[in-house]
């Protein structure tokens, strides 16, 4: 039992009529997610960054050549309101990660492109990411991961539309 399950005796004692299986689903997920972003956390901060920072520059990253999106691709890819995406570009660009260039495509608008020390920082600290993401899993048995993984990408789309 875990304490998930002490939590769901007690409601059953207190309130039987209630179906109370939800509760543990979420309640597990909460528990998870809390201790899980902690151990992210540690990776980011032995290199100075928040989990925001990692993400824009992750995205630029994966984009391919030549790292550089849109600010509107990095808002759409962070899902993150303008406002916020402009301070999070704001203290990246001041710290000599990424850089503000006009776009080459369209004079009027910008793109926002990895720098190389931001090509070379986020290079590592995905390396580690990656690497601490599965020492994560290994309390996870290998034979679970492939159900657990489709269960939540199904209900995962049934909130995005199955959006990609």
């Amino acid at each position: 039992m875990d304490q998930v399950d002490r939590i769901l005796s007690q409601w059953g004692s207190e309130r039987p009529d209630l179906d109370v299986s939800a509760m543990g689903t979420f309640g597990r997920m909460k528990r998870l997610v809390d201790r899980l972003s902690l151990e992210l956390l540690k990776v980011y901060k032995a290199h100075d960054l928040t989990p925001a920072s990692f993400d824009v520059l992750a995205t630029l990253r994966r984009a391919g050549p030549p790292y550089a999106l849109t600010p509107s691709a990095l808002i759409s890819w962070t899902m993150v309101a303008s406002g916020t995406m402009t301070n999070r570009l704001d203290r990246l660009e001041a710290s000599g990660l990424v850089l503000r260039q006009v776009n080459p495509e369209d004079g009027r608008g910008s793109v926002v492109a990895l720098t190389d020390e931001g090509f070379a920082l986020i290079d590592a600290v995905v390396t580690e990411h990656v690497a601490n993401q599965h020492r994560l899993m290994e309390g996870l048995p290998e034979e679970l991961r492939p159900s657990l993984d489709e269960g939540l990408r199904v209900w995962l789309a049934s909130f995005e539309g199955g959006a990609d």
